[in-house]
């Protein structure tokens, strides 16, 4: 009998949550070396000699903060930034992720949520205290939710940058365009004038990797097919799409990680476009730890590319889901283990 996401309830202590700031499993070996340009898109390779170049940067400041820490003088060198932008399936995470592995530690890895979670989850002067030994800050899929979450990054950011403390970023939307479609107020415009300020912008262009020369999304299986692989695949979980929406409102956004810690993989039966927001977000949450877990994905019901109604896609969210379901495919074409 298969395991059910919904009977697991995880519990994340805060301390861990800076512990595991690093990067997903399948960016352990990555190196600017290992990322092969498209030699259709030049803009790969300049991106790839800027990581490099930004990397070294990053060495050099913190050696720099550490000899002005030894004389005991307290004015640190001001950290670089970085900011990677394009489309989806470009490397613009394995950039990022090399440019963690090349920084001298302390560093930092995480998702935009997972930095705001963190935030959430310490406070936001012990968080600071914690991070500004780092020599990086890398922030994967760097995105503006709301007004509040604009507000907690720019001072964030800004702090950190003043300590020493370089920061590198990915996205899909360039700094100055963070923010547009979901929230308007002009009081706002200061703060994401001066996130972008922080940042040097590289754009990475070309096709999704992750679907280049391969076939649309996959038909879903029935429900007795579903039942039958969960059944025949050791440690998988098997879960109602509606009864683990719910219980994804339950958690933290910050535990869905935990939730699927040892899980081989996941099927879920009854997939159904979302509607709501708040739940859409919550989906494209789980579906990050999924990816970053590489954990593969088998349902019924409605294909992986329905799963967001055209309500949402057409939302200030797009790009969000877009990338959610772009890893949602993926995941349905990893080999489930026998």
């Amino acid at each position: 009998m298969p395991m059910r996401l919904v009977d697991r309830r995880p519990e994340v202590p805060a301390d861990q949550l800076v512990a595991q700031m690093v990067p997903p499993p399948m960016f352990d070996e990555v190196g600017f070396d290992t990322y092969i340009p498209d030699p259709n898109e030049p803009s790969q390779a300049a991106a790839v000699a800027s990581a490099r170049a930004f990397a070294e940067k990053v060495t050099a400041i913190h050696k720099a903060g550490q000899k002005k820490s030894f004389f005991g003088k307290k004015k640190p060198t001001q950290g670089a930034g970085l900011y990677l932008d394009g489309g989806f399936g470009v490397g613009k995470t394995h950039l990022l992720a090399s440019i963690f592995h090349s920084a001298p530690a302390p560093k930092s890895f995480g998702t935009f949520g997972e930095l705001t979670n963190l935030v959430g989850a310490l406070g936001f002067g012990n968080a600071v205290e914690r991070l500004s030994a780092n020599s990086v800050l890398c922030i994967d899929e760097f995105e503006l939710d709301d007004p509040g979450d604009t507000m907690l990054v720019s001072r964030l950011l800004t702090e950190l940058s003043a300590s020493g403390v370089s920061v590198a970023a990915t996205s899909n939307t360039l700094p100055g365009q963070l923010g547009e479609g979901r929230f308007a107020a002009q009081d706002f415009l200061r703060e994401i004038k001066k996130l972008g300020s922080i940042f040097d912008t590289v754009r990475v262009d070309g096709p999704d990797y992750r679907h280049r020369d391969l076939p649309p999304a996959p038909e879903p299986s029935s429900d007795a097919q579903l039942n039958e692989r969960a059944a025949a695949t050791p440690a998988a979980t098997l879960d109602d799409f509606d009864a683990l929406l719910r219980h994804l409102s339950t958690l933290h956004p910050s535990k869905f990680g935990a939730l699927i810690d040892g899980v081989s993989a996941v099927f879920v039966s009854g997939v159904h476009p979302v509607n709501d927001q708040a739940v859409a977000l919550r989906l494209v949450v789980l579906a990050d730890r999924l990816y970053d877990a590489g954990t593969p994905v088998t349902v019924s019901g409605a294909k992986l590319d329905e799963i967001f109604s055209q309500e949402m896609l057409d939302g200030g969210y797009r790009k969000k889901y877009l990338r959610a379901i772009s890893r949602l495919l993926a995941l349905s074409r990893f080999e489930v283990p026998a």
